[in-house]
């Protein structure tokens, strides 16, 4: 299937084209069957996971409000690109507006930015529950918590506004092909008339800055649970806790690698590295972990699993009872 013209009109372009993953358009029938799969599991496994733990009383530690919002968030993220990338690899539906384009780049990377945030308050979390437990509900009460979910939501908005303002006041006087699969910024950015050094710079700066703070203290979180785990004297509660701190932290690499290796390899490494391996980064980056997490965070987590069985047997048993 030929790509969409290039347009190259001295006016702001009403419309771009996203190109998908280039180089791999032959797999991109394959590629949508898979995002198809992981975005059903990531929105029914994370609203499970909301409607669970906003339904039950019992559920309102501070592990499980913050597992809500970072369930919420996960919705929201893998939703902003998701549906469209499916859109472009089944149907080859691959124009997006003008305003549609930097309101995706808007949420899908606030987003991204809300779930380091959480990340870590729920590293905090973990930290308090272990190392602290006596102090546990006099550290962690509602208002800490609340200004904890505050805090990372400015923080998500004061890094993504300037640059989402930066990015859609560039001149785009050339093509309106967009050579990813959404509307990532530096690939946005790039069909400027204009340098987009300034915004490019900003978002490396910003997103290390986030990042490599973030990754820091969440290593310094698990390093002092271990510390702890290991001065346990039951060798069945130091395996159980090593299992949950080990899935925590496998699904925290799926989310940092590939984020920061999408990042680092647009600026180092965009010579050596392949276009489509670049873009199929980035796409991983936004649907793997809202796939995960579900599973990880909530579905390994005892009294949420009981939770949605008794929810589900439930539904399923009153939908008999009428359907009789």
């Amino acid at each position: 299937m030929p790509g969409p013209p290039y347009n190259h009109t001295m006016e702001t372009p009403a419309t771009f084209f996203l190109v998908g993953i280039p180089g791999l358009q032959p797999s991109h029938l394959w590629l949508a069957i898979s995002m198809s799969a992981m975005y059903t599991i990531a929105l029914l496994g994370n609203t499970l996971i909301v409607t669970v733990i906003w339904m039950d009383s019992t559920l309102q530690e501070p592990m499980y409000c913050f597992l809500s919002v970072l369930a919420a968030v996960d919705i929201v993220m893998a939703s902003s690109v998701v549906p469209k990338m499916i859109s472009i690899f089944s149907l080859g539906d691959s124009s997006i507006s003008f305003n549609a384009c930097f309101t995706q780049m808007y949420f899908v990377h606030a987003a991204t930015a809300m779930e380091t945030g959480l990340l870590l308050a729920m590293a905090f979390d973990r930290y308090v529950a272990i190392c602290k437990p006596l102090h546990y509900r006099r550290i962690l009460t509602p208002q800490v918590m609340l200004g904890m979910s505050v805090t990372i939501t400015i923080r998500a908005v004061i890094f993504m506004t300037p640059l989402s303002w930066m990015v859609s006041h560039l001149p785009f006087c050339g093509s309106n092909v967009v050579l990813h699969s959404y509307c990532e910024h530096i690939a946005v950015a790039k069909l400027a008339c204009a340098n987009p050094m300034p915004s490019s710079l900003y978002s490396l700066i910003g997103s290390s800055i986030i990042v490599c703070s973030d990754v820091a203290f969440i290593a310094a979180s698990y390093n002092l649970i271990l510390q702890a785990v290991f001065g346990l004297s039951s060798k069945t509660a130091q395996l159980k806790a090593l299992s949950t701190c080990g899935s925590h932290v496998g699904v925290m690499a799926l989310y940092y690698l590939p984020g920061m290796a999408s990042i680092y390899v647009a600026w180092l490494g965009k010579d050596t590295v392949p276009l489509h391996t670049q873009v199929l980064l980035a796409d991983l980056y936004l649907i793997i972990p809202p796939t995960l997490n579900p599973i990880i965070y909530g579905l390994r987590t005892k009294q949420i699993r009981e939770r949605i069985s008794s929810l589900l047997m439930h539904c399923l048993f009153d939908h008999s009872s009428l359907g009789s």
